[in-house]
């Protein structure tokens, strides 16, 4: 491990590459870990073949010194027509998506992942809020059941436009659930410029003791699109500070989705300014512990 953050890449973010090619090139660029999303482009969650696949990763992963995380945010993986559909507060189909979250259980545990990484959806239309809340609790509690039996950590992710979608609605979930700490967090660096009213790092020392997974992109106040560093309003330095002074040692990953189309130079600038930015942060980082 290095001394300083431990960077990662989304594979979402490499669909035009074999897994196999899109991890030799985060490898060779330094990454230190990748998000791996389930999706059949990559590894597809219910291939005859799953296990023969996932020992070959595993193997694989080690060789490169890669560390994962697993992410479960494939558009298409249950639905061919409606992206991200079925979800956990679906009237038909929630069962479907709940099967998802327990096989990326049992591969985060395969893999020797560090956390599976997963968020609520869209609440589906006309559908009273208290129903909401019933289909996302049974569904989330399910999950989180499985992932105590097996080890695996879990990062809920609050997402713009999905009804769980701030750190308050996170907040509530934890709450509904029983108790504060039943659900890590999955924390995207973007998402907190874009719907948040506190600044980023003060979003990150607020779920300090919570974070399991961490999300990275620049962003703009009040529109949700991955951007790459330095096109939007985020000034990391302090973000990246803010997530050493908590003593968060976990993967912070690249996530830009719709950057396939050159991926290995979206990926090389990305890493080159995340580490000038870890670099800027360092100091800062040293004088409050101070």
């Amino acid at each position: 491990m290095s001394a300083g953050t431990r960077f990662g890449y989304g594979t979402n973010g490499f669909g035009d590459h074999p897994l196999e090619d899109a991890l030799a090139v985060l490898a060779d660029l330094g990454y230190e870990g990748v998000g791996l999303t389930l999706d059949p482009r990559h590894l597809d969650p219910f291939a005859d073949d799953l296990p023969h696949r996932l020992r070959r990763l595993a193997a694989r992963l080690d060789r490169l010194g890669l560390a994962v995380v697993v992410e479960t945010g494939g558009r298409y993986v249950l639905d061919p027509w409606r992206k991200h559909q079925p979800v956990l507060m679906s009237a038909e189909g929630a069962g479907r998506r709940v099967d998802l979250l327990l096989r990326a259980v049992r591969i985060a545990a395969d893999l020797g992942a560090e956390a599976v990484s997963f968020w609520s959806g869209a609440a589906p239309a006309d559908t009273p809020r208290q129903v909401v809340w019933d289909r996302l609790l049974a569904g989330c509690g399910t999950v989180v059941e499985a992932a105590a039996r097996a080890g695996v950590v879990l990062g809920f992710e609050p997402e713009p436009g999905m009804f769980v979608d701030t750190l308050d609605a996170y907040d509530e979930l934890c709450r509904r659930l029983g108790g504060p700490h039943p659900l890590g967090l999955t924390l995207d660096i973007g998402h907190c410029r874009c719907l948040e009213p506190q600044p980023v790092a003060d979003c990150v020392r607020r779920v300090a003791d919570r974070l399991v997974n961490v999300q990275i992109e620049d962003m703009r106040r009040g529109t949700h699109e991955h951007l790459e560093f330095g096109s939007g309003e985020i000034d990391f330095p302090p973000v990246l500070s803010a997530l050493a002074a908590t003593g968060y040692r976990g993967l912070v990953s690249v996530e830009l989705p719709r950057h396939s189309h050159a991926a290995p130079e979206v990926a090389r600038r990305s890493l080159d300014f995340l580490r000038a930015a870890d670099a800027g942060a360092r100091p800062a980082t040293r004088g409050a512990a101070a």
